[in-house]
């Protein structure tokens, strides 16, 4: 069993859903969404730098976040991320098929194993 300190690997397509999750909360920058992520995961859930970028570039490109610069709370020029409407819409189709996905893997993984 991983502990706290142990980083899980995502699957494919987590990190979009992460991403877009933590913008439902508000404005972010890109490192706080990673520090959010990072936090609200309980220290299990590191994204790097690495994956963070080219996933917020990728969402943005679908339309699914918008972009702006701006002044961060340490007086550092800053890019921020807002989710638009249509990534909430997506947002809330993903987590339904989050939801749906592991209430499957739930089910194979309760099931009786043979003796």
């Amino acid at each position: 069993m991983a502990d706290a300190d142990e980083k899980i690997d995502l699957p494919q397509g987590t990190l979009d859903l992460l991403i877009l999750r933590t913008l439902s909360l508000g404005s972010q920058h890109g490192w706080a969404i990673s520090e959010r992520i990072q936090h609200i995961s309980g220290n299990a859930l590191r994204v790097g730098q690495g994956s963070l970028y080219p996933a917020l570039h990728r969402l943005e490109r679908r339309g699914w976040i918008k972009a702006h610069w701006r002044t961060s709370d340490n007086n550092r020029r800053a890019k921020y991320y807002d989710l638009t409407p249509r990534g909430r819409r997506q947002l809330e189709a993903d987590e339904i098929e989050w939801r749906r996905l592991t209430a499957a893997v739930a089910l194979v993984l309760a099931a009786p194993r043979k003796a």
